[in-house]
């Protein structure tokens, strides 16, 4: 009976996993050049992205279908910071019209418990949206005075003993 809704979340989980992996590999690469409050977004982002795969998985079970956890992209290899906020900006961008059309078809398929549950997820993936597009923002506006700014004040910090984003 949930057939079509278990692909969609299914598909969902594939979406999320490929944003778990290139955040956290933003993540790391935005750590190692001293970018902590990017690489802290980028983190956080992830952090929450997993949460989401936990939500969907939990209803893929409740409807009796198998978690699909196999992602099927490989993790972009993206350095330049202004390339990973673009990215970031069109995943999210995708994921919104993505839920919000998977939130259309459960509706018309009766399924209102994982309409809402894409709802949800739109909120979130806007609110993503919005961050990654302010700092994509901030880096146009500011140049690369923007990502100094930043290294500079991990390098205060670190002399002052209180350590980057991994500490």
């Amino acid at each position: 009976m949930y057939e079509n809704s278990v692909e969609l979340l299914n598909k969902a989980v594939t979406d999320e996993l490929v944003a778990v992996h290139q955040y956290m590999y933003f993540h790391f690469h935005c750590d190692d050049q001293g970018l902590d409050l990017l690489a802290g977004l980028y983190k956080r982002t992830a952090m929450e992205e997993m949460l989401h795969i936990e939500k969907i998985a939990e209803r893929i079970l409740f409807l009796k279908g198998d978690v699909d956890l196999n992602a099927a992209a490989e993790t972009e290899k993206i350095h330049d910071v202004k390339e990973m906020l673009n990215w970031a900006v069109r995943s999210e961008t995708d994921a919104i019209k993505a839920y919000n059309q998977s939130a259309i078809e459960c509706g018309n398929n009766a399924d209102s418990i994982t309409k809402k549950l894409f709802e949800e997820l739109v909120a979130d993936e806007e609110r993503h949206f919005g961050r990654f597009d302010d700092e994509l923002g901030n880096m146009e506006k500011f140049g690369e005075n923007y990502l100094v700014l930043q290294s500079i004040e991990r390098s205060r910090n670190t002399s002052s003993g209180g350590g980057g984003a991994g500490n």
